[in-house]
């Protein structure tokens, strides 16, 4: 089998830094976790909360932390560091080769889709946001880590690409036309997803929107690990 992990993600229109904050960690007993947080707000005071509880769970999981020890953890610093007045959304999403299973840790209300086996299920579990008082909690979903699974986890701009527009993004039925096709890659699936509420908001995203895939595929490999990153660069000024 083989897991990719793939991520699109835009800030919101006309703000230099997104909010939204994604790191990728191999775990030292095997397999690999993706960490995405969402700050509150946007802008750069956002990317610094975010930037911070990602730091703190990287740090944690690649200890051998468990992944939802590693976010109460964090949940905690953010509490102490900014005395309870700012709250970040947090999930973890890892493929755990020690266990052979796929685990969803969520500090956010927005939902995660998993699919197996033409199944689209939704997971719509109660979770809190980080940061407002100690021993906040995380909800944990753990799958077994089989072909044919795709998860897509997402921040909250994608929820309301289109809302100002009076229209609406239905991730569920998008997610299911794409698993149609033959074999599509996990980077194909995050940047359909992302231009769908690109086009629902006409091109000027409401908040800082990020999407997630991960793919468990049949392929046999050549057992090379790849990662392929793709950063855009405005027009940097010239030194006059």
């Amino acid at each position: 089998m083989e897991i990719q992990i793939a991520v699109a993600k835009i800030n919101k229109y006309a703000s230099s830094e997104s909010g939204d904050t994604i790191e990728i960690v191999e775990r030292p007993n095997g397999g690999i976790s993706v960490v995405i947080a969402d700050g509150q707000s946007s802008g750069r005071g956002a990317k610094a909360s975010s930037t911070l509880v990602v730091r703190k769970v990287l740090a944690l999981l690649s200890e051998g932390v468990r992944d939802g020890a590693a976010a109460r953890a964090a949940s905690d610093y953010l509490y102490t560091e900014k005395n309870g007045k700012v709250t970040a959304c947090l999930s973890i999403l890892s493929a755990d080769l020690e266990t052979g299973t796929l685990v969803i840790t969520r500090n956010s209300p927005t939902p995660v889709y998993i699919a197996q086996n033409d199944n689209i299920d939704k997971i719509t579990s109660e979770s809190k946001p980080i940061g407002t008082s100690r021993n906040i909690r995380p909800t944990i979903s753990e799958f077994s880590l089989r072909s044919g699974t795709t998860i897509v986890i997402f921040t909250d701009g994608l929820i309301f690409a289109g809302e100002r527009y009076g229209l609406s993004m239905n991730i569920g039925t998008l997610l299911e036309c794409l698993l149609e096709e033959m074999e599509p890659s996990a980077q194909h699936i995050a940047d359909t997803i992302l231009a769908e509420a690109m086009r629902l908001d006409q091109n000027r995203p409401n908040d800082d929107t990020s999407v997630v895939v991960l793919r468990v595929l049949p392929d046999e490999t050549d057992q090379i690990r790849r990662m392929v990153v793709r950063l855009p660069v405005p027009p940097l000024q010239t030194p006059s």
